[in-house]
């Protein structure tokens, strides 16, 4: 057997997904994560998972991994010390930045600080104007002596990023040679190489950000490797990039900043293709893990491709796909606010100690705990019965916050499900309504260990009719790494007034960007049947600040391209913006290619329809709290391995498995569709 293996590596647990192809059979796992050393999990969770299907590492033919390694570098400021050349001038432009406030009235908001300290910040002369001429040439002694001096102070790691690098590269290069030479150990990267696109603040924060990164990631993937190694695994592994595609654990490592949302990504590939194989193709995506949610949006089964995001205070210019975040997850902690009010997250229990209930000497109740309370998850076990839970302990702890609160024991439980709820709620709006999208017109798909638990809750504040819970969504980010491909996007900024005349430079700029991805093709091993190429260009009326991405056709560039172009930008600038402003210059700015490499697949098959009635998949009963019967109500508890396509049943209801459980309101009715994913429908 050829087993196809795919591990998440989260905050909290390490999830794996096993896929057969020869049978179709689809196994999981789950082990407890190991922040100090993420690959002690991932290597475990590979034994482990390999020997409970009766194989070895030897057998799996594709190894895909994605990893919070980066983002949590970047969110904790565990990255190396990190130096930057860049023009003499502007060496305090990445602390400036856009003197913009992401919090205008929050006079005590925190500004993230600059992860190159400034007397590590070096200004060289050198100077290239907007058009590509050289006004002044690089002073190559100046950049050896920065150099020498970032040696002397133990920097580990190098970014250089000059004004116009992404126009021309040459003075970009020379320096990087002359550091390289000075300072051979050092993690060295330009601008050009990681965002060669405009706007200079975000595009050498991106540098930064990949060289205070880069030593951490690459620390990592060499003990994975070396791990995965001594297991006996003969698959090349890769790895998932933020734009959903995986890479190449060489190139990770020379690029860790596009993975930091590694993580999430795969999980919005899973939705999309579930939402495909049952024929949803509008839906939204709610990841719930330990310490947070991430929501994304996929219309006509398409998720959106952000050229540029602020991930923790910082701007990154590379290609991820549009997630947002928001610090709700079974971990996150409740508390009282200066206001009195109850808070919930975004400070989070993590793996360990864990919820209260975990019995770690946790005292802070957590969402879980308060789910413990209600009895909507298991009140003395979680994972199919292998994580023994003590339920005493959460009410201990969640009766302390009652008492502060003036609330009883079940209204305080509940109440912290309702802020989590709203948390999640407002995340959901900010990439649908405030978009242009009516959340009742999607169907959201609920994954992630506690995304089933909160969704009908959700979908409820919301307004939404229609809930997907995959077949094993406890490991759907796993599961994506399955069904997602390679992946790398390249990028050129030119700025000019789309017309006809612009035709030439046009179809010149993307063959350069067509032929950087044949060489991607060509390293990574693509044949030419499997290789697919995607062409965007960003678009804006002049004076605008901010481009929308719009497809170019297929084929030679034409006066009919640049017809479909303003024709696809007025209609997503309508759909955004409300209004198209007739007469006004459209600017083309920036031109993208997507390549994409195919991979051999998890491919699913339908079960045959076994009828409606599903009393057989009932384990027992259990009561559980529910605010609209006033109290707890006797629950059925349905064994989700036992449910069959055609199984129908009503809430209130309960549905376990190893890696979730998921929650029906009174009133809502479950369907098991052909692929056992089950369709939640409100009344």
């Amino acid at each position: 057997m050829a087993w196809r293996i795919g591990i998440d590596s989260g905050g909290t647990f390490t999830d794996v997904c096993l896929f057969d192809d020869a049978t179709g059979m689809v196994a999981v796992w789950k082990v407890p994560s190991t922040p100090d050393d993420p690959s002690r999990a991932i290597a475990r969770g590979t034994q482990e998972g390999v020997e409970r299907v009766g194989a070895s590492p030897a057998d799996i033919a594709y190894f895909g991994h994605g990893t919070t390694v980066g983002t949590n570098a970047l969110i904790q400021h565990r990255g190396v010390k990190t130096g930057l050349v860049t023009t003499e001038g502007f060496r305090d432009l990445i602390e400036i930045g856009r003197q913009k406030r992401p919090d205008l009235y929050d006079l005590q908001a925190d500004k993230a600080p600059p992860l190159v300290t400034r007397d590590l910040r070096f200004g060289v002369p050198e100077r290239v104007r907007h058009d590509g001429t050289v006004e002044t040439p690089l002073d190559e002694d100046a950049v050896r002596h920065a150099a020498r001096a970032l040696k002397a102070e133990g920097v580990k790691a190098v970014a250089i990023g000059f004004l116009y690098g992404f126009v021309r590269q040459e003075h970009e290069e020379a320096a990087k040679r002359i550091v390289t030479e000075e300072f051979p150990e050092a993690f060295i990267c330009a601008s050009h190489e990681v965002a060669p696109e405009f706007r200079e603040y975000e595009r050498i924060s991106t540098a930064v950000v990949n060289a205070y990164l880069g030593p951490v990631m690459q620390g990592y993937i060499r003990r994975l490797a070396d791990r995965l190694k001594e297991l006996g695994l003969k698959a090349v592994p890769h790895l998932t990039q933020s734009n959903g595609g995986v890479i190449g654990f060489d190139m990770a490592a020379r690029l860790p900043v596009r993975t930091v949302l590694s993580g999430p990504s795969t999980g919005v590939v899973a939705a999309q293709a579930i939402g495909a194989m049952i024929g949803i193709p509008n839906l939204i995506t709610f990841d719930m893990g330990g310490t947070s949610s991430d929501v994304a949006l996929l219309s006509n089964g398409e998720a959106k491709l952000a050229s540029e995001a602020n991930v923790h205070g910082y701007p990154i210019k590379a290609p991820m796909l549009d997630i947002h975040t928001v610090g709700a997850g079974g971990g996150s902690l409740a508390a009282i606010d200066s206001g009195g009010l109850l808070k919930v997250g975004p400070r989070s229990a993590g793996a360990d100690p864990g919820p209260v209930c975990y019995g770690r000497g946790a005292t802070e109740p957590a969402v879980t705990d308060a789910n413990v309370v209600l009895q909507t998850l298991n009140p003395t076990h979680l994972l199919g019965g292998r994580m023994p839970i003590d339920q005493s302990l959460s009410k201990q702890a969640i009766g302390r916050l009652a008492d502060e609160l003036g609330l009883d024991l079940m209204a305080t439980a509940q109440g912290i499900i309702s802020v989590v709820t709203a948390n999640m709620a407002k995340a959901i709006r900010v990439i649908s309504v405030q978009r242009g999208h009516d959340p009742r017109d999607y169907a959201l798909v609920a994954f992630g260990g506690a995304g089933p638990l909160h969704a009908a809750r959700l979908a409820r504040e919301l307004d939404m009719k229609r809930i997907v819970v995959p077949r094993n969504p406890g490991i759907g980010c796993a599961l994506g790494l399955l069904l997602t491909d390679l992946r790398a996007n390249f990028a050129t900024t030119r700025l000019a007034t789309l017309s006809e005349a612009l035709v030439p430079d046009m179809a010149e700029i993307f063959v350069a960007l067509q032929e950087q991805a044949d060489h991607w093709f060509a390293e990574e091993g693509v044949v030419s049947a499997d290789r697919r190429l995607k062409r965007t260009a960003d678009l804006r009326y002049h004076g605008q600040n901010y481009e929308l991405a719009i497809d170019v056709p297929d084929g030679p560039i034409t006066p009919a391209t640049i017809a479909a172009l303003a024709e696809g930008f007025a209609a997503a600038h309508k759909r955004l913006y409300g209004f198209v402003a007739e007469g006004e210059a459209v600017q083309l700015v920036t031109y993208r290619v997507e390549a994409v490499g195919l991979v051999p697949k998890a491919a699913f098959r339908p079960e045959p329809d076994a009828g409606p009635d599903a009393s057989h998949a009932i384990l027992g009963s259990r009561e559980v709290w529910f605010p609209e019967a006033g109290g707890f109500v006797a629950c059925p508890i349905y064994d989700r391995d036992k449910l069959r396509s055609g199984n129908r049943f009503t809430g209130p209801a309960i549905v376990e498995q190893m890696d979730s459980t998921t929650v029906l309101l009174p009133g809502m009715t479950a369907t098991v569709e052909p692929y056992l994913n089950l369709i939640l429908e409100m009344p």
